[in-house]
């Protein structure tokens, strides 16, 4: 699992069957600070995210499985929207 911020949407026309329904985001990567730390990319929305919310994803085939029927070809879903990030040992 993985935070991100989604930055935006991606349209598509066409879906592969079982993907009818969901809707696809822009999703930045971030670390536990907020920070951007990686690439941009698209994820399926299993929350009902929006724009500049924090969630957590999961990728690879945690990320199929979290589609119903499974094992639809993603590669990252978002499976929740994070209230707020404690790290232990971190100074408050």
């Amino acid at each position: 699992m993985y935070l991100g911020r989604v930055i935006g949407t991606c349209v598509a026309t066409v879906k592969y069957t079982g993907l009818e329904g969901y809707r696809l985001l822009v999703v930045e990567p971030v670390g536990e600070d907020g920070a951007p730390c990686g690439e941009p990319h698209v994820a399926v929305d299993a929350t009902q995210a929006g724009p500049g919310e924090l969630v957590f994803l999961v990728g690879s085939r945690e990320a199929a499985l979290a589609c119903e029927p499974t094992f639809v070809p993603v590669d990252a879903a978002i499976v929740g929207i994070v209230d707020a990030v404690t790290v232990a040992g971190s100074p408050s």
